[in-house]
């Protein structure tokens, strides 16, 4: 039942990318992550007030920095800058980075069914994103490779905050601090370096703009971040992590419904194998595990 739960804050996250491109496509990608990170926070702290302890700041504004000003930012200029399919089927590609990482920094050597998934995925990856058969801005793919290492290094410091400060303080207050330094990154962007890219904000907010920033804002973060951090405490990251393959299929059905994206068979298929191979490592294990507790 858990895992079926793991997938509704997944498949919130993969419509970021065709809900941006269809309503706020010119808009600042720095001023949509502070759109959507401050009010969710505030919202929280609301619903729930609370307070870090002075020694728990320095770490908060790390993490705030990695986990939601840089992540947000890679985010919405992925939204910006990519197909919103192809944006949503490359953020597979995370189990990739994160052994690279493991293995770099921590000296963990990857299993060996981990290491061909993710030579796997490379190589489709690399079909996938064939600029002969798709147009992709580079500055897109910057921040896909960006936000892929955000959320492993992020992961981590989440890890270790919540180890020694209670998990709805950290929630709440790294969407506060991280969204507040998106906003002041935004104000001084719009003042001094890049005035001109805010003007379509002189126009005025459509109806369909604010609804999709009710969405970004309300379900999209507050409601999926309260449910992955409370889902992590009662569920494995395994387990969790399966249930992450709704995040590429919301990004596929959205950019079709939304934006009319199609692609070829092959695509399509290539796109499908992705999200295999990224969740096959997890699948079987957990279904070894599921075994061994039946015979036990």
């Amino acid at each position: 039942m858990n895992i079926f739960l793991a997938m509704i804050p997944a498949f919130l996250w993969g419509t970021t990318y065709a809900v941006t491109k269809y309503a706020t496509p010119d808009w600042p990608p720095i001023l949509l992550g502070a759109l959507r990170a401050l009010p969710a926070g505030l919202l929280l702290f609301v619903l729930k007030p609370s307070w870090p302890k002075a020694k728990q700041w320095r770490g908060l504004v790390l993490l705030a920095v990695v986990n939601i000003a840089l992540f947000f930012s890679f985010i919405f200029i992925m939204a910006v800058n990519l197909p919103a399919a192809i944006a949503g089927v490359g953020m597979v590609s995370v189990p990739v980075v994160a052994l690279i990482y493991a293995w770099v920094f921590k000296k963990q050597r990857p299993a060996f069914l981990q290491s061909v998934c993710a030579l796997i995925l490379v190589i489709l990856a690399w079909r996938l994103f064939d600029p002969q058969h798709v147009t992709i801005n580079a500055l897109g793919v910057f921040a896909l490779i960006g936000a892929l290492l955000t959320i492993v290094v992020g992961s981590t410091l989440v890890q270790k905050m919540s180890t020694h400060t209670h998990w709805w303080t950290v929630l709440t207050w790294q969407l506060i601090i991280g969204g507040s330094l998106l906003a002041l990154v935004a104000m001084t962007q719009a003042i001094y370096f890049d005035p001109q890219q805010y003007q379509v904000l002189a126009n005025g907010v459509s109806s369909i703009q604010w609804l999709a920033l009710f969405w970004l804002i309300v379900p999209n973060t507050a409601l999926a971040y309260i449910l992955y951090v409370w889902l992590l405490g009662r569920m494995t990251v395994v387990e969790f992590t399966f249930g992450t393959i709704a995040n590429p299929i919301a990004g596929i059905i959205c950019a079709v419904v939304l934006l009319s994206e199609h692609y070829q068979v092959w695509q399509y298929t290539i796109m499908v194998l992705m999200i295999f191979f990224s969740v096959l490592p997890q699948l079987l294990k957990l279904t070894r595990r599921q075994r061994s507790a039946k015979i036990v």
